[in-house]
């Protein structure tokens, strides 16, 4: 499912536009990077928590001369964990 096809559901499901399900896509996508940039942590109950880890630098080998060492530097990455409630639907067996 991509962007457009999640506001397209999200309209259907809450009865608003298309237009106004888009820009409740976008400000949450917004929000949510606006707080990961600021360490921040964004957790919505029974579905799960984005935050941001520093991933540590490390020496690593530089794929075109595999001789030479190089230095990879550290850097921040997003980070999901998926809450109890996303874990209990995944599990259920549908009949």
């Amino acid at each position: 499912m991509n962007k457009a096809a999640l506001a397209q559901a999200i309209a259907d499901k809450v009865g608003v536009a298309k237009k106004e399900a888009d820009a409740m896509v976008e400000a949450f996508v917004e929000i949510v990077t606006a707080q990961l940039k600021a360490s921040g942590e964004v957790t919505i109950a029974g579905f799960g928590a984005f935050s941001a880890k520093t991933r540590a630098g490390r020496v690593g080998v530089n794929p075109q001369n595999p001789t030479e060492k190089i230095q990879i530097p550290p850097v921040t990455v997003p980070k999901f964990k998926a809450g109890k409630g996303l874990k209990d639907a995944l599990k259920k067996k549908t009949p």
